[in-house]
């Protein structure tokens, strides 16, 4: 057996390791939590059903995806399959209840994802005018960022402002501590990360990279990756401490010495787990620093989780 045949057989044995991790894990200690039995009636309008008088900011646990519009990407059967993460259109997803977007641009103002490309973000900002223009109380956030090893498109920050600016919440620490009744009639807090130029100012209507942040761990293991978020979790502060958002996200991204390169046979080996996740934060005493929680592939379970813990909060329970 040569050496690559060798590393391909321990990686086997690594992956088959983490799954029984996992599964054993969630066998023994079970994936209820305050909350999880809780299911909107309508997950369009989740925020208004909650009530955006009691709903305030920073005690919203936000369904987000990751990197939000590839379900179109790249050529089908070809070179989709290595870039996809989801499945629904931005307008679909926001329907199904998601409230956290990852939008990675170039330069001329595509959406991509590594150097593959999809659709203009003019389809995103379309369908998310589309989306509020039929609720009235949903919030969204929406990150927008320059992918890795692109350049910045040009002068991005008015082009968002134009598009956006009627609905775009302003940059304030106040923010976090307003409920949705507060900030109404305003509906977007947008996230402009370019790569090189200026960030945006506090005041303006679109806010830096500071306020939304995560700690990436590049890996397909899943048992690795949620223990790694468990970690970076806990060293966060609750979130009624912070003026920040902080996101954890339940995916395994496919790495160049495996075999399997396609992502969704790859990140599904951990997308089953994200209430066994919610279940370890509660025992684990984290709970209270959960706030934004994104996946691959998104689906009703997904969004139900998430509301189900911001409603046990709202109702003193979490």
């Amino acid at each position: 057996m040569g050496p690559q045949a060798s590393k391909q057989v321990e990686r086997r044995k690594a992956l088959h390791k983490e799954k029984k991790i996992l599964s054993d894990l969630g066998f023994s200690s079970g994936d209820d939590y305050p909350g999880s039995d809780y299911h909107p009636t309508d997950r369009k309008n989740w925020m208004f059903e909650l009530d955006p008088e009691k709903l305030h900011i920073n005690k919203i646990v936000w369904p987000g995806t990751h990197d939000s519009a590839t379900d179109k990407i790249g050529i089908p059967f070809i070179t989709r399959p290595f870039a996809q993460c989801q499945s629904l259109s931005i307008y679909n997803q926001l329907v199904m209840g998601t409230r956290v977007f990852d939008i990675r641009v170039q330069k001329d103002r595509l959406v991509c994802h590594g150097i593959l490309l999809t659709y203009s973000i003019d389809i995103v900002i379309k369908d998310v005018k589309k989306f509020l223009s039929e609720t009235e109380s949903e919030i969204i956030i929406l990150e927008v960022r320059t992918e890795f090893g692109h350049e910045d498109p040009p002068e991005f920050d008015k082009y968002l402002d134009e598009q956006l600016g009627e609905y775009l919440i302003p940059q304030d620490d106040k923010v976090f501590e307003n409920t949705i009744a507060e900030v109404l009639p305003k509906r977007v807090i947008c996230v402009w990360k370019p790569r090189k130029s200026p960030q945006p100012k506090a005041g303006s209507n679109l806010w830096s990279e500071g306020y939304l942040k995560d700690n990436w761990i590049n890996t397909d293991l899943p048992s690795t990756k949620f223990d790694s978020n468990l970690k970076y979790l806990s060293e966060q502060q609750p979130v009624t401490s912070r003026k920040y958002f902080y996101r954890v996200e339940n995916t395994v991204t496919p790495v160049p010495d495996n075999p399997i390169l396609c992502v969704r046979p790859v990140t599904e080996r951990i997308h089953g787990y994200n209430r066994l996740f919610i279940a370890e934060c509660f025992s684990k005493g984290y709970a209270d620093r959960l706030q934004v929680f994104s996946t691959d592939f998104i689906d009703q379970d997904f969004v139900d989780a998430c509301i189900g813990l911001t409603h046990a909060r709202i109702e003193g329970k979490a």
